[in-house]
């Protein structure tokens, strides 16, 4: 179990995640889907064989922990809206998709497993967002040697939409079934795909005026070989 909080209420909501997804090349338009493969394909990612992927990573992947554990020093994160099922609906989070480099030039779906998937405690219900949600933001901000820089800004506009998104995922509703969690893709990086020592990303609704964010550290670990 994972404990999770209604950001409007503080309400607790003990979540079982048995069913991690990440969609990959979710790209609303081409555009932006050439943009991200040029971009990985410069750190040797080859393309996708379709858009977008559904790649499966063990649920316990997924962690609201403040600090994560990486071998060597080729991973780096990158800002994802969250999809959580329950019973009592599916709720919207923030979190990363904080991936292997090394190894996803010769295995995104292996680069994917290896590296835990950190995610905001704080949930609002999808239905209080879907009717406006392309008026969402998403932002990341990265560390290095100390100083936070800006990585990654855009709004939800560039990625598919839930009910797109899902459907192409194989449900007809807008909704996961309760165990299910998917990270729902990302946007370009600024200035490139690169290591950090920490990073932080923030979700905003400015029709609500809410927002949701997390961070966590980055703690290498040594390749002993």
């Amino acid at each position: 179990m994972t404990m999770f909080y209604l950001a409007d209420t503080n309400d607790a909501l003990e979540i079982d995640v048995e069913e991690l997804i990440i969609a990959g090349w979710a790209g609303r338009e081409q555009a932006g889907i050439d943009e991200h493969i040029e971009e990985l394909k410069a750190i040797g990612v080859t393309p996708p064989s379709s858009t977008p992927l559904f790649y499966r990573v063990a649920a316990d992947q997924l962690t609201t922990a403040e600090t994560v554990q990486v071998l060597g020093d080729e991973s780096s994160g990158e800002v994802e809206v969250v999809l959580i099922g329950t019973r009592q609906g599916t709720f919207v989070g923030i979190g990363s998709d904080h991936t292997d480099r090394e190894a996803e030039a010769w295995s995104v779906a292996h680069s994917k497993q290896v590296c835990a998937k950190p995610v905001g405690q704080q949930l609002w219900t999808l239905e209080s967002v879907i009717d406006h949600w392309d008026e969402l933001k998403i932002s990341s901000y990265a560390t290095f040697d100390g100083k936070e820089e800006l990585y990654q800004q855009g709004g939800v506009t560039g990625l598919l939409h839930p009910r797109d998104l899902l459907r192409r995922f194989g449900l007809e509703d807008p909704k996961l079934a309760p165990g299910q969690a998917m990270l729902c893709g990302t946007l370009p990086v600024i200035g490139g795909v690169r290591p950090a020592d920490a990073f932080r990303m923030v979700l905003e609704d400015p029709v609500t005026g809410r927002e949701l964010g997390h961070s966590y550290h980055i703690k290498t670990l040594p390749v002993v070989k």
